[in-house]
């Protein structure tokens, strides 16, 4: 290799391109990590907040476990929903 400078060049210059693209490939990994984690915990929050909506009913009105599986279908729902709005949403990205 020593042989040839202009190599030398060449790969110096293929890796210099190469550690400057490595930061934005990193924030983009960490992006799609918290979009995925927004998402999980979206979806996750939904339910139990029908849930405990649902428990709080119950106890309420004595109507256990209507009042909790009523909620915690909504819940999922509600999750549902917010997940795939956040798709729709980073599918327009």
């Amino acid at each position: 290799m020593a042989d040839h400078p202009h190599d030398d060049d060449a790969l110096a210059r293929r890796i210099a391109a190469a550690r400057a693209a490595e930061p934005a490939r990193k924030d983009g990994a960490k992006r799609e990590e918290s979009q995925a984690w927004t998402i999980a915990t979206e979806f996750i929050g939904g339910m139990l907040v029908g849930g405990f909506l649902g428990w709080l009913i119950d106890r309420a009105a004595g109507s256990a476990p209507w009042g909790m599986i009523v909620m915690l279908l909504l819940g999922f729902g509600a999750g549902l929903r917010s997940v795939l709005r956040q798709q729709k949403k980073m599918d327009g990205e």
